[in-house]
């Protein structure tokens, strides 16, 4: 539960896992292959076909890595144990529901130690309120079956709010001594008022649409790109929330729609802090007044807040990226 790749990978090192060329080239196939179910579902729900493909190439490399536990046992373990046992109680009377109904048979559910399930990943209360029978055969069948697979991922993301022709968001370029104040999910601007600030689009493109509102996210802190942040991409968010997963089937979706990779490089001579030195982190800000939730090692909108006011206060800039340096510095004072 403490050890996904989103919380313990760089962002630069999760990307470069994610979107690569050999998943690429299995995008592009999927995409040619499954194209009239594509064709159907954009027009039905609205979603980008590209997003789809890169929800199912990054939740199971395209069919390929599912997982292979049982989502009854899986569900039924963690509603026994754990931080989250009301949760998975609900998941795990869901899975049951889903066998009742006959959308499934016990063997097609397998999935992750956590009970999702499927090329790309429903847990069993997600699939009892977006699962759709696109094919017609009285099933609604996310596991083999491709038309109800993409109308399904599609109708989630469509019910989260998804806007469509829309993008998620753009990489853009911070001018030198921004405040990395603004940097923060709750401080959403206009494009126009961001470039007011001085941003710039990454690549010297102009912005299509300067009345959307959209925030400032910088995940590698002041020595990496920036990125504004969309409602599509916070759509995203809700499919898993984690700001990496969500930058990485954004960027694997340009990708596959033959976009450009970042134009700006990631601070690979950073190291990511382990476990110990993040619980470590927490507890150095709390003891300084700085970090007021409970110290676990994972780092989240709490966590970039308590860094800010730190930095700030010791006259660096207020990034909140957790480096190592930023560590020796709490550890000195």
């Amino acid at each position: 539960m403490d050890s996904q790749p989103e919380f313990t990978k760089s962002i630069w090192d999760y990307l470069d896992v994610l979107v690569n060329d050999n998943r690429l080239a299995k995008g592009r196939e999927i995409l040619a292959k499954y194209r009239p179910q594509f064709e159907a579902v954009e027009k039905t729900y609205g979603v980008d076909r590209y997003a789809l493909a890169a929800i199912w190439g990054i939740e199971s490399n395209y069919s390929t890595q599912i997982g292979d536990r049982s989502v009854l046992q899986s569900t039924a373990t963690l509603a026994c144990v754990g931080r989250r046992q009301k949760y998975f109680r609900d998941e795990f009377l869901s899975a049951l529901e889903i066998l009742h109904r006959g959308d499934l048979r016990p063997e097609q559910m397998r999935g992750s130690w956590a009970g999702a399930f499927g090329p790309t990943q429903f847990m069993p209360t997600a699939f009892k309120r977006y699962a759709v029978d696109a094919d017609g055969d009285g099933r609604r069948d996310v596991v083999d079956s491709p038309a109800d697979l993409i109308a399904s991922t599609a109708n989630n993301l469509k019910r989260d709010g998804w806007q469509t022709g829309q993008t998620w968001g753009y990489e853009v370029v911070l001018p030198a001594g921004f405040n990395y104040m603004l940097a923060d999910r709750a401080k959403a601007m206009t494009i126009a008022q961001w470039e007011h600030l001085g941003l710039k689009r990454a690549g010297g493109q102009p912005f299509p649409h300067p009345t959307d509102k959209a925030y400032l996210l910088a995940p590698a802190g002041a020595e990496g790109p920036g990125f504004l942040m969309l409602q599509n991409f916070r759509v995203i968010m809700k499919y898993n929330p984690a700001e990496a997963y969500a930058l990485a089937i954004g960027h694997f979706a340009d990708r596959l729609r033959g976009g450009a990779p970042f134009v700006q490089p990631w601070p690979r001579q950073e190291r990511e802090l382990s476990r110990a030195e993040r619980l470590e982190l927490q507890q150095l800000l709390a003891q300084r007044g700085f970090y007021r939730g409970v110290p676990d090692g994972q780092f989240g909108g709490l966590t970039r807040e308590a860094l800010r006011g730190f930095q700030a206060s010791i006259g660096a800039p207020a990034d909140g990226f957790a480096s190592s340096d930023v560590l020796e510095r709490l550890r000195r004072r």
